[in-house]
């Protein structure tokens, strides 16, 4: 079979007697063996079983992880054709779901770092890891609890990692140290299922600075298997700025609504975005490629195309990121943002850079954007929006629509719901311009940026 195109999630696409194949681990061009591992009613599922021609833009991964752990899925095609992937993806979504004609989207813009560029890692422990079909085959092979990353669609299964390439490498240091401390002293690794088992989660967060934040998140409250961890941990790694823990007794893994602890150091770390600095803490949100969300923001506000007497709405402002790098160009910046902790993040943040035109608002969107809001902050003169992958709710939709804001700069991580949102504001507003940005290299993910204008 050959591999004719790039799909979604990462799959590539063959077909055969009429039917699609999403294929994993393919590039296009490849022409292959495939064995169908699945059978749905319009489309099948496949995987590589054999390459006997390689398609131009296939490349060896650079991981030893690649195909087992689910992350980076395009590391096997070079970066020029993830790019070219990408933006095809933003005019596939345009075309087939939002019935939108513009010709004209730019190539993704690319980043910087292809590697080490997260500032951000999450990693679970787990009593038995996952078993990959080499290691089950080999002789040598010992079971033996794992660290590392979720199977995809598995809650209860854990591939082990050795070397993660997107974060840098005192990531690495750290995430085996713990691994192998656990083990020497015989902590437990937690089971999913039985739910028990010591230890649970791992967060690791940096800055380009090179300093670090790790959170050890436990099952059980027992200060003493914590306190000799924790200080083991502090003695071994001077980089680590601010050292905490959690106990989690719950079934889920959510942090959110856990208490930190702060062990040693600082809450928080500082990351700068150009001349602005924004504080981080463990539950913070805070763009995972700091590189790239400056251009990703320079994008946005470049659309915006302020001059400093707009009245501009930021939708879905989570710490204030974007309200912060627009209100140095415009009269009054409004945000309004559903998690209470990042609207504290976002005050604490516009106070630590001296802002004083911008205000934030917590609530759900659908009810906060209403016409009691209006009456209170001046109609916009721009709407920025940046929701979650699910898109705007059809509420916030229908209040853009009657407000009429002369541009609406939305911001989206998943064109597919940014092209539905599109077309429900067609009768309003028409695309001026669109910007693809590649923020998560090796992944199929693409944010893109569109500034909407009042149709004539």
């Amino acid at each position: 079979m050959k591999i004719e195109s790039a799909g979604a999630e990462g799959n590539c696409i063959a077909r055969w007697e009429g039917k699609v194949i999403f294929v994993k681990n393919a590039v296009p061009g490849d022409i292959c063996d495939l064995k169908i591992i699945g059978k749905k009613k319009k489309f099948l599922l496949g995987e590589i079983e054999q390459i006997g021609e390689s398609g131009p833009q296939r490349v060896e991964p650079f991981c030893e992880h690649f195909g087992n752990c689910g992350g980076c899925k395009w590391q096997q095609m070079d970066y020029q054709g993830q790019l070219e992937f990408k933006t095809q993806q933003v005019r596939d979504a345009f075309d087939r779901i939002g019935k939108l004609t513009y010709d004209n989207v730019p190539l993704a813009l690319g980043s910087s770092r292809t590697k080490e560029y997260r500032n951000k890692m999450e990693y679970t422990y787990s009593h038995s890891r996952w078993l990959t079909r080499e290691q089950l085959d080999s002789e040598e092979f010992i079971e033996n609890p794992g660290l590392g990353f979720h199977v995809p669609k598995r809650y209860d299964k854990i591939v082990h990692i050795e070397k993660c390439h997107l974060q840098d490498n005192v990531a690495n240091d750290i995430r085996n140290w713990c691994y192998e401390y656990a083990l020497k002293n015989e902590i437990t690794f937690y089971d999913a299922r039985k739910q028990e088992g010591m230890l649970r989660n791992l967060m690791l967060r940096n800055n380009r600075k090179g300093e670090w934040l790790v959170l050890q998140t436990f099952k059980y409250d027992e200060p003493e298997v914590i306190e000799a961890m924790m200080t083991a941990l502090k003695e071994e790694f001077s980089q680590i700025k601010s050292l905490l823990y959690s106990v989690n007794a719950k079934v889920n893994d959510s942090i959110y609504d856990l208490d930190m602890v702060l062990f040693h150091g600082e809450p928080m770390l500082e990351e700068s975005i150009e001349d602005l600095t924004f504080k981080i803490r463990p539950k913070s949100f805070f763009q995972t490629n700091p590189t790239q969300a400056e251009l990703l923001y320079r994008t946005t506000l470049d659309f915006a195309e302020l001059n400093g007497t707009e009245n501009v709405y930021d939708l879905y402002c989570g710490t204030g990121t974007i309200s912060l790098f627009l209100a140095k160009s415009a009269k009054q910046v409004v945000g309004i943002e559903s998690v209470p902790q990042a609207i504290e993040d976002a005050w604490e943040n516009a106070a630590a850079n001296s802002i004083d035109n911008c205000e934030f608002l917590v609530g759900d969107m659908k009810d906060e954007l209403n016409d009691d809001f209006v009456t209170k902050h001046g109609l916009p003169d721009v709407i920025v929006t940046d929701p979650p992958r699910a898109g705007m709710h059809p509420d916030v939709v229908n209040q853009i629509l009657k407000l009429k804001a002369p541009k609406v700069v939305y911001v989206s991580c998943n064109p597919a719901t940014q092209a539905r949102d599109l077309d429900a504001l067609r009768d309003v507003y028409e695309i001026k311009r669109i910007q693809p940005v590649d923020m998560f290299p090796h992944t199929h993910h693409v944010e893109n940026v569109v500034l909407l204008g009042l149709k004539d």
